[in-house]
């Protein structure tokens, strides 16, 4: 009979620690002694809950990452991606960890959000805290003048609810708010293709019924939700590829070329070709979805 060896004596004082270090965060936490900058966003909170990102992306997803040092170390700058998710964002998850994970300078990421997202009470809670901020152009601007790194998703609801047989095909960009933003406050503009998000939730159709019954905007239905209850939660570990392309510098624009709706037009297309284009890469360098 094999007996278990006991764990030497470091990592029984790295678990010591790491449950400490837990605990008095929490009690902190409940005692109401932590900070929050203006948006709701809480680094602490961020940081605690990171591990489950990091295994997610390490693990789960196995996610490789080509570019990341593309985006700008310091000063304001705007990540553009596809979007996609079905049931949680975790493309903006992964963008945020892989900049924390691969960037020589990391920080941390804002994000963009669709609004009905803060209708629901415990999404609200734990968006805010991780640095999600309500999608519009007000918002965008203000943390870009602040000098913050944001994630946008011009597909919006489209791209985030799109059916697996539309996988990895970009939607519209609407009116291109973000390059008027981007031009306004002379940001930057980095291009981001994720490739493996369209797979975690296959989505092959919607519930309107159930969507009325919750006030939600849609309940998709996949190959396993709502059948498997809670469990059809889990996302499916597909293989995940994100590439952060070089940016597009803006600075060279003249005060009021935001009003110019043909220079609007272009730079949106323009963006959202690299993506698609890097997109399509990315499938072909990733191959087998799960294997």
């Amino acid at each position: 009979m094999n007996v278990p060896s006991a764990p030497d004596p470091e990592t029984v004082l790295e678990w010591a620690n790491t449950v400490q270090s837990t605990s008095d965060k929490i009690l902190r936490r409940l005692a109401g002694e932590y900070h929050e900058d203006e948006w709701g966003f809480d680094e602490e909170f961020t940081e605690t809950v990171f591990p489950i990102f990091e295994f997610l992306y390490s693990t789960w997803w196995r996610v490789q990452v080509e570019g990341a040092s593309n985006v700008p170390a310091h000063g304001r700058t705007l990540l553009v991606a596809n979007h996609s998710g079905v049931i949680f964002p975790f493309d903006g998850a992964m963008i945020a960890t892989a900049i924390q994970k691969e960037h020589p300078l990391p920080r941390w990421m804002r994000a963009m959000v669709l609004n009905w997202a803060f209708d629901v009470p415990f999404v609200s809670f734990i968006l805010r805290r991780l640095g999600g901020v309500a999608a519009n152009p007000a918002n965008l601007t203000r943390l870009l003048e602040a000098d913050q790194p944001v994630m946008v998703f011009p597909e919006g609801q489209k791209g985030f609810g799109k059916s697996f047989a539309d996988r990895y095909r970009l939607q519209r960009f609407g009116r291109g708010g973000f390059v008027e933003v981007a031009l306004e406050t002379a940001s930057p503009i980095v291009p981001v293709a994720v490739v493996g998000a369209e797979e975690i939730y296959p989505k092959l159709g919607e519930s309107k019924p159930l969507a009325r019954l919750i006030g939600s905007p849609y309940v998709p239905i996949t190959p396993t939700f709502p059948w498997l209850g809670p469990l059809g939660l889990l996302p499916l570990p597909s293989r995940w590829r994100i590439e952060f392309l070089e940016p597009i510098d803006l600075s060279g624009y003249g005060p009021g070329s935001s009003e110019d709706r043909s220079l609007v037009f272009d730079l949106s297309e323009q963006v959202r070709e690299q993506i698609q284009d890097a997109v399509y890469r990315g499938l072909v360098e990733r191959g087998p979805a799960f294997i």
